[in-house]
């Protein structure tokens, strides 16, 4: 706090002389200058301080099946829970210390009782969910250009920089050689047109830029070669364009019935229109650039192998990633226990999930349709719902 002005010197001198008396000036006080009153600075709050609630109850019954898998993903998750940092802000490092090190003593069949022990299950914000579905699709691919196989599958490209753009925001882009400016990256558009090719930056080709797309969407998938092997690829990165979702485009303009925008009736709409259904896919700025997968998988946001009918993307500004989840949906067969352990550029806010569910038809046919709403529970290791209710 600033302290009071000082006074100015007062007084004056007198000056006698042997014929004349001087008068005195007249004294100044000055006036006070009162001490600036301080603003309080509330504290950052982050995305959860208003929203996570108190600790209920947890449900009395967990389905065994969900139960074990639920387990065994977040198992694969605690090497990189118990050093990485919590981008929410609601879990810290060393709070996965003690029910990873329990998991590793849970003996057959008592997965339910772990989770229903071991976490504290809370609710974020109301609690409303909504739920939709990812898999791992199958598409046909060359590791070569051959005939019939012309749409490039790109690595990420070494020119692909975060930067500062000229609005002061930092951002995924690539420097302009002759000004050094941070520009935005090519968008799709500019890449099916080119703007990469001739880079060496291929690493395989698909016949069906369609199929490729909804790879793209998923995140990961499989190329079955013309021998009938399979190459496997995954999410290496995005270009920093927005994502748009093509299924709330066509909604919008009116060409899907109601409940018709699923994976399903998208293709089967752009089928029908082939002409107006490739201008659509370019409205979607985002590209995804893969990366050969070898070993188990895909690979979700943590860098471990995500889970069949485990595994879950979140938005981790709300949901811990590596975080048990528990949804019960109006869709029977996705509802039970999850756990975070993935990102999506579509999947934003609390308690929005994207049930994983392997790979094949009938991985395909319930991904491609899940849209599913209810309630969720996030299950955060004990102590930490108290410290972020009550934090300044």
């Amino acid at each position: 706090m600033k302290a009071l002005a000082k006074a100015a010197a007062l007084g004056a001198l007198l000056m006698a002389s042997a014929c004349v008396q001087r008068t005195p000036p007249p004294v100044v006080v000055p006036t006070p200058v009162p001490a600036p009153v301080p603003v309080p600075v509330p504290a950052p709050i982050l995305n959860n301080a208003l929203l996570v609630g108190v600790t209920i109850a947890a449900p009395q019954s967990v389905d065994p099946l969900a139960a074990d898998r639920a387990l065994a993903a977040f198992r694969t998750s605690c090497p990189v829970l118990v050093k990485r940092t919590d981008a929410s802000g609601l879990t810290q490092a060393g709070d996965w210390i003690a029910p990873c090190a329990a998991a590793e003593a849970v003996v057959p069949g008592g997965a339910s009782a772990f989770f229903a022990s071991q976490f504290e299950w809370a609710r974020v914000g109301d609690g409303k969910a909504f739920a939709t579905g990812y898999y791992e699709p199958e598409i046909a691919g060359s590791r070569l250009r051959v005939p019939g196989y012309d749409t490039p599958i790109y690595a990420l490209p070494a020119d692909l920089v975060r930067c500062t753009r000229a609005d002061g925001t930092q951002g995924r882009g690539r420097i302009d050689p002759l000004t050094q400016a941070c520009l935005p990256y090519f968008t799709r558009a500019e890449i099916d047109d080119g703007a990469l090719a001739d880079r060496g930056l291929e690493i395989a080709w698909a016949t069906d830029p369609v199929a490729l797309f909804f790879v793209e969407v998923q995140g990961s998938g499989r190329l079955r070669l013309a021998d009938g092997s399979v190459m496997r690829i995954g999410y290496a990165g995005q270009n920093g364009n927005p994502y748009v979702a093509i299924g709330r485009l066509l909604r919008a303009r009116g060409e899907l019935p109601p409940g018709g925008a699923t994976m399903q009736g998208i293709v089967g709409w752009i089928a029908a229109h082939p002409v107006e259904g490739k201008a659509l896919l370019r409205e979607n700025t985002s590209y995804v650039f893969f990366k050969e997968l070898v070993g188990a998988g895909p690979l979700g946001a943590l860098n471990v192998p995500v889970t069949p009918r485990g595994s879950v993307a979140a938005d981790p500004a709300f949901i811990p990633l590596g975080s048990p989840v528990f949804v019960t949906l109006d869709r029977p067969e996705a509802s039970g226990l999850w756990v975070a352990q993935d990102t999506g550029g579509a999947i934003k806010g609390a308690n929005r999930v994207d049930t994983f569910w392997g790979a094949g038809p009938d991985a395909e046919r319930i991904a491609g349709g899940m849209a599913a709403n209810g309630t969720a529970l996030l299950l955060l290791p004990r102590g930490t719902v108290e410290r972020a209710t009550t934090r300044p």
